[in-house]
């Protein structure tokens, strides 16, 4: 019976969100999952239990009040939304009903974006684990073993398959057993009235009509039934399963018709079309003497139909799939192998032919049923949610003293270089070959070498050399653009990369021509940015004109009447201005109606352009539109929190918080520190060390993505916790921050001089 929860009546969780099918969608899960939301809010009353439903045709259901939302299966940004909306529900923990063919994307990986992007602790019903997984099958279940607290099978075959198959820590899973309504045990004769079955031995099975239930043996087997009972009456209840109706209509359910017909049992086979609510369904239970599961899949680890016949005492024939051979096992039912058609004919009749058997048999599979039953499940799965909840990492407060700033630190950025230039990704702390490189991180990396200190000299003029080679080799003459993504072989990807590409490459020439430590690379680099400069004017991108503007500002400190570098600063501080004019609103000081990466590097160059020209409206509106920024880039908390990827493109829209990424860090450390050149407004400076010192963990996760041993950086902060590949843009973040912050703290206390400021 019934075990006593510790604390049924005020569980110490609240609310939780759980996804999974829902009625009305007509499917074995969707009936799992109502019945999941039914017996967890009867057994616990104050429980809030947010409903997801997975919904494969937008439209067609009409969702109960309990549904809280529907995902769309493949819509993948429907998902990341989900996740937000859990994320702000006040959920405690996530409830997930797997099963691969619900969740879009490839093996359902859609399913694993949304777990990626909520904090909170997973536990995941699994209603289908394979012996054979396809490599994505393995892919995504070996993600979701990961990311949940806790994986709930039905049966112990799903455990040992899943330690076996997958590796699976055993710690990790919980066998809980399908839950199953409670009715009192009748005599099916009482019950037979009323569907006309007066007379007659009821066979039945019931389910979405499909192939893969073994019907056809079942209707093989009758003849030989029908000869030892001529009572015998073999009843199939359910819909033709809706995907084999969009294949080929009720071809296959007409194919059982014929199939009775040309075998004499016509009369003695009764398929019922139609999807039957519970209490008509267990009625239909009730009133058969016999269930039969003929299914044909070996593997099938779960069967929700032959649980409902236990727990309404039904003796039940079955092929010897997965929960068959165990909810059946010590005697609670018979085994007959797969398409054994014999076999089915052989126990059926058998059973018919005894009624003391019959009988008994049908009391003890009462009695298992007694186990199984909805509250009990709902019990065992808060238990296991309290669990997950209970041992979830709690995050360390902050620290009493400030992080100390880092050195910069050249190895990590030496670790992903080699003679060619500076590789793109790496797979944890590893270069990744596949991927090659790109000119936007050797452009980031010759910024570097001009601004790293300490740096043995021969190391930098090496490290110089190789990567300006780099920017060198990737000029496209004929197309007058730079290239981008090299392959590891040295082809080229493409005969002209993006603007950013092209823009970034133009920021760290003009660095270069005047901050380069050795005469010889910033005469090769004023000479290259007087040869590819003007293809700034191509570029439509704002972002990519900001990093030209950038590019220029630089030249003008070496090259102050600089022609080229000039007319960049001004006709594209024009159309910043511009554009910020265009688009402002009362709650929307910005250049543009949605927000990006690298957002600070707008106003810096801004401000950059205006202290090179003396231009104190280029300045105001950089200072403005920066201060905006700063406030979008804040949490509640006061820390840094950069602008989330998953925030990109969406209009006038309040910025998200995840995934955040070191370049957001650095641009607005660099943003704020040429605010400070401009005003000597001590403010910046605080700015410029609150977005720094996210890198040292002061974040919304309290995780440092610096690894400052080696110079490294991790590539951001996703909702459970660190990216922890580190790929050249991150590790070159860090480090020009890490330059930026250096030179702050060296020479604020003159930079703080309003006489060096451009305005005051």
């Amino acid at each position: 019976m019934m075990s006593t929860h510790a604390d049924a009546k005020a569980p110490r969780i609240g609310r939780i969100a759980l996804i999974g099918n829902f009625l009305p969608r007509q499917c074995g899960l969707a009936t799992f999952t109502t019945h999941c939301y039914k017996a967890m809010r009867g057994r616990f009353p104050d429980l809030a239990v947010d409903v997801y439903a997975m919904d494969d045709h937008p439209g067609r259901y009409d969702y109960p009040a309990e549904v809280t939302a529907t995902i769309p299966q493949t819509d993948l940004s429907a998902y990341l939304a989900t996740a937000r909306r859990i994320e702000d529900s006040g959920a405690q923990a996530v409830w997930v009903q797997h099963e691969y063919g619900i969740y879009g994307g490839s093996a359902g990986d859609h399913l694993l974006a949304l777990l990626d992007r909520v904090t909170l602790p997973v536990v995941a019903t699994l209603h289908t684990v394979l012996e054979k997984p396809s490599a994505d099958e393995r892919r995504v279940m070996e993600a979701l073993l990961r990311r949940a607290g806790k994986v709930i099978v039905m049966a112990e075959k799903g455990r040992e398959i899943l330690t076996r198959v997958h590796g699976a820590d055993p710690r990790k899973i919980a066998m809980i057993p399908h839950g199953v309504p409670d009715r009192a045990f009748i005599e099916p004769d009482a019950m037979k009235p009323r569907f006309g079955w007066q007379g007659r031995r009821v066979i039945f099975t019931f389910g979405l009509l499909a192939p893969n239930k073994g019907i056809e043996t079942m209707i093989a087997a009758m003849p030989e039934i029908v000869a030892a009972e001529p009572r015998a009456h073999y009843v199939v209840l359910g819909a033709t399963h809706p995907n084999l109706i969009a294949h080929e209509g009720e071809a296959y359910r007409e194919r059982l018709i014929a199939q009775a017909d040309a075998l004499g049992v016509g009369g003695h086979v009764e398929l019922i079309d139609g999807f039957t609510d519970e209490p008509a369904l267990l009625d239909y239970l009730q009133a058969a003497d016999i269930y039969a599961t003929p299914y044909t899949n070996p593997a099938q680890i779960t069967s929700g139909t032959l649980s409902f016949a236990v727990s309404m005492g039904k003796p039940v024939v079955s092929t010897p799939y997965i929960h068959a051979t165990e909810i059946l096992d010590d005697g609670h039912g018979v085994l007959v192998d797969f398409a054994d058609i014999n076999g089915f004919a052989r126990e059926i009749g058998g059973l018919l032919a005894d009624d003391h058997s019959r009988v008994q048999l049908a009391k003890r599979a009462y009695q298992r049923g007694r186990t199984m039953l909805w509250p009990c499940l709902a019990e065992s799965v808060m238990t296991e949610i309290e669990h997950v909840v209970a041992v979830r990492p709690r995050r360390l407060g902050s620290a009493k003293s400030e992080p100390a700033a880092l050195t910069p630190d050249f190895s990590a950025v030496e670790r992903m270089s080699d003679a060619t230039g500076m590789l793109q990704h790496s797979i944890y702390s590893i270069p990744d070959r596949r991927h090659g490189y790109c000119i936007d991180d050797n452009a980031r990396a010759l910024i570097l070498m001009c601004r790293i200190d300490p740096l043995d000299e021969a190391m930098r003029d090496k490290w110089t050399s190789i990567y300006a080679s780099f920017l060198q080799y990737a000029w496209n003459g004929d197309r007058r653009r730079f290239r981008n993504f090299m392959n590891f072989d040295r082809t080229w990807c493409e005969n002209e990369g993006s603007e950013d590409s092209n823009g970034r490459t133009l920021w760290a020439l003009g660095v270069t021509a005047t901050e380069a430590r050795a005469r010889k690379h910033r005469d090769w680099a004023a000479a290259m940015f007087d040869q590819t400069a003007s293809l700034a004017f191509d570029l439509g991108s704002p972002r990519a004109q900001a990093f030209a503007m950038l590019g220029a500002a630089a030249m003008r400190r070496g090259f102050p009447n600089h022609p080229m570098a000039t007319r960049i600063l001004e006709t594209f501080g024009e159309q910043l201005v511009g554009l910020c004019e265009r688009h402002r609103r009362p709650d929307w000081q910005w250049f543009e109606i949605v927000l990006a990466y690298d957002n600070a590097r707008l106003p810096e160059a801004l401000i950059e352009a205006g202290r090179s020209l003396g231009r104190a409206d280029f300045i105001t509106c950089g200072i403005e539109t920066l201060d905006w920024i700063v406030s979008r880039q804040t949490s509640p908390e006061g820390r840094f929190r950069a602008i989330g990827t998953e925030s990109f493109g969406r209009e006038y829209a309040e910025p998200l918080p995840f995934d955040q990424q070191p370049l957001e860090a650095q641009a607005t450390v660099e943003a704020c520190a040429a605010a400070f050149h401009a005003t000597g407004d001590r403010r910046w400076l605080d700015e410029a060390e609150k977005a720094y010192r996210w890198y040292l963990g002061v974040n919304d996760l309290d995780l440092p993505l610096a690894t400052a041993q080696d110079g490294g950086c991790f590539d951001g902060l996703q909702p459970t916790g660190l990216n922890r590949n580190q790929g050249a843009e991150s590790i070159l973040a860090l480090q020009l921050a890490n330059c930026a912050i250096s030179t702050l703290s060296k020479h604020g206390a003159n930079l703080a001089d309003p006489r060096n400021a451009v305005i005051a």
